[in-house]
């Protein structure tokens, strides 16, 4: 019987594991995608069986890297979810960014989720499987880092592309939009400032950060039957910090309005 396939890419880090582990209760495998060998050989050692967590290296910036992935995916089974996790942030503002950074963050917060879309779309229109990209707060609002923000603000719009042009083959395309996550890169601000996760509590509807799991429950379920009539849409996941902004609603609700 063939197998049903997941495919994550940004595996390694804490967030593509995440995810990794949650599809594993839906999917028969989970390929996990990563540039670093060593990271995302140890990734999927820590899930399990390699028969489940399948370790795949490539570089989804390159679309000779992406077709060889898409070659060593066919001979495993049917790719029914793919999720483009991989993304980085680099320049935190607009005057520190140049062009080259500018082009490093849309090739891998952008470019790269249509490279692997097309790579592995002919499996996907086969199931009427999902595709999953995971985009940002940032694409949403301006927090800061522009070229990377200007990127997933593209990805968000490229779900929708998706989700228009390939409904008609049962394909669901969506987004989650994450905003703070405690993650290791977030643990390491923390040791150098024990109060950064207090300190950005004040500016979300929940009064706490999200966790990579609540990402992960977020794609489970938008890759899931349970979603199956919802396509082109970005779910943010960031503790209601797009809602609106608390600090800004206890100034207004001080002041008189007319």
């Amino acid at each position: 019987m063939t197998q049903t396939l997941a495919v994550v890419t940004g595996a390694a880090g804490d967030i593509g594991r995440a995810i990794a582990a949650r599809l594993a209760d839906s999917h028969d495998r989970i390929v996990l995608v990563d540039i670093d060998a060593a990271a995302v050989a140890r990734a999927a050692a820590d899930l399990g069986l390699l028969e489940r967590f399948t370790p795949l290296v490539a570089d989804v910036t390159d679309p000779v890297s992406v077709a060889e992935m898409a070659k060593a995916i066919a001979g495993l089974g049917v790719v029914h979810t793919l999720v483009n996790n991989a993304g980085a942030a680099r320049a935190v503002s607009l005057h520190d960014t140049d062009a080259a950074i500018w082009r490093k963050d849309a090739a891998l917060n952008l470019e790269a989720a249509f490279l692997t879309f097309r790579a592995l779309e002919n499996d996907l229109k086969q199931v009427g499987g999902s595709l999953v990209n995971i985009a940002s707060v940032n694409g949403m609002a301006v927090f800061g880092h522009p070229a990377y923000s200007a990127a997933k603000a593209g990805l968000i719009h490229y779900t929708k592309l998706v989700a228009v042009e390939y409904g008609k083959f049962g394909i669901r395309a969506n987004a989650v939009a994450p905003g703070t996550v405690r993650t290791q890169a977030w643990e390491a601000r923390a040791a150098a400032n024990p109060d950064v996760f207090e300190e950005a509590k004040r500016w979300y509807a929940l009064q706490r950060i999200a966790t990579a799991e609540d990402v992960a429950n977020a794609v489970f379920f938008l890759a899931s039957d349970q979603a199956r009539a919802i396509t082109g849409v970005c779910l943010p996941v960031d503790c209601g910090l797009t809602a609106g902004q608390t600090e800004l609603a206890r100034t207004f609700s001080q002041s008189e309005h007319y």
